[in-house]
């Protein structure tokens, strides 16, 4: 089954168009954030380029917000997919988003910054349509240009293979290390924002292009988890208008 490749940290329509020519499964828009982001976007920008995105691609909403309230109500401002919750919310709160959401995807952030997220992820597994693993820093909950703990990861995508959810990779992912990552942890799909940047932060084409080829040519007939729902995030709906 080929692996899935999402593109996040969309922040304008240069970018928009590029990522999705590179052939990007999904497109991340990050907005309503706690800790730092160059790419933190307006709910008004966001709905702007949610609204560009062909029916094709997922769009997804990046968000560090931590009331499910304000979480539902940004996702219905900027009319995305999938919500990505990625900021410090509790598991209440997931399960509010989750039972609320509409018939969006959740995909819940589990930041690895040590053994121990394999514990909170088998623990919120079931409040969520998909995991997402990530690395953070001190004032940053992604797009820290950082990998993390793969092994780690590898046995978070196992055990929770066993209940049917997905996994997916980000944290330090570039279109070199890519094919490596996805050959030791095996996810359902990979996630890139900075590492296809140019240093002035925007997409970069031939980056975004090899990320996405390499990754949907790597575990060319691995078992991955097959998810209860439809699959999350990184799979097109075709269900827009």
């Amino acid at each position: 089954m080929t692996v899935r490749a999402k593109i996040c940290g969309i922040r304008s329509r240069k970018d928009l168009e590029m990522v999705v020519s590179a052939g990007a499964d999904a497109v991340g828009f990050i907005s309503g954030t706690t800790h730092y982001s160059e790419d933190a976007l307006s709910a008004d920008a966001a709905a702007e380029l949610c609204a560009a995105t062909p029916s094709f691609v997922n769009r997804v909403l990046v968000t560090h917000l931590e009331d499910a309230h304000a979480i539902l109500d940004l996702a219905d401002r900027v009319g995305v997919d999938t919500i990505q919750v990625h900021g410090l919310v509790d598991r209440d709160t997931l399960r509010a988003v989750h039972s609320a959401a509409h018939g969006r995807t959740i995909v819940r952030a589990v930041h690895v910054t040590g053994a121990d997220a394999a514990a909170r992820a088998r623990e919120i597994a079931a409040d969520c349509d998909a995991i997402l693993l990530d690395s953070r820093t001190a004032d940053r909950l992604g797009g820290t240009g950082r990998t993390h703990d793969w092994s780690v990861s590898a046995r978070i995508v196992h055990e929770l293979a066993l209940i049917g959810r997905p996994v997916i990779l980000a944290g330090g992912l570039n279109a070199d290390n890519v094919d490596h990552a996805i050959g030791a942890v095996h996810p359902f799909g990979v996630d890139v924002n900075s590492g296809v940047e140019t240093d002035t932060g925007d997409k970069d084409f031939t980056a975004c292009a090899g990320f996405v080829k390499t990754a949907h040519e790597s575990d060319r007939g691995r078992p991955v988890p097959v998810p209860r729902r439809r699959a999350p995030e990184l799979q097109p709906t075709g269900s827009r208008r």
